[in-house]
């Protein structure tokens, strides 16, 4: 686990209804270490710059109100639609078939040691073309919760 860790950088991609923005990056660390701090919503504010605040149980089926400084007068509500203990979670929130996100959240351990971290935002609807040029770049700040994670995981344990 000595080789040096690869820098996040965004993917985007977009069609008439469906848009995407994805980060993934190799975290010298395991899967169950960056789960620790994915699932720690009171936490997660301490290491991840891009989150103001989180409220709620970071659980299958639980609904969390989401703080971040990109929008710092909304209060984003998403429910975990999806939870694999140290491999895969996924937030969702909106109405389909008028427009919904979906955050997924993938860790895969590496034969060195390493876990290949992947997050990705997924919007659709038939919304999508009308809001599309209103919603924000998340390219950097996907960026940058995937080098806040990395560095938070990689950091010496108390």
């Amino acid at each position: 686990m000595n080789a040096a860790p690869s820098k996040p950088e965004a993917r985007k991609s977009a069609t008439t209804f469906r848009a995407e923005c994805a980060v993934s990056c190799t975290i010298h660390a395991t899967p169950e270490r960056i789960w620790a701090l994915l699932t720690d919503a009171a936490g997660m504010p301490r290491w991840n710059s891009t989150v103001t605040s989180v409220t709620g149980t970071i659980a299958l089926g639980s609904s969390l109100e989401l703080r971040v400084p990109m929008a710092p007068t909304r209060v984003f509500k998403p429910k975990v639609t999806l939870f694999e203990p140290c491999a895969r979670m996924e937030w969702s929130d909106g109405m389909a078939p008028m427009f919904k996100g979906v955050r997924t959240f993938e860790l895969t351990a590496q034969e060195d040691g390493t876990t290949m971290f992947t997050m990705r935002e997924v919007f659709r609807g038939v919304f999508l073309p009308m809001i599309k040029g209103s919603l924000p770049d998340f390219g950097p700040a996907f960026e940058t919760y995937a080098a806040d994670l990395a560095r938070a995981a990689e950091a010496p344990q108390n």
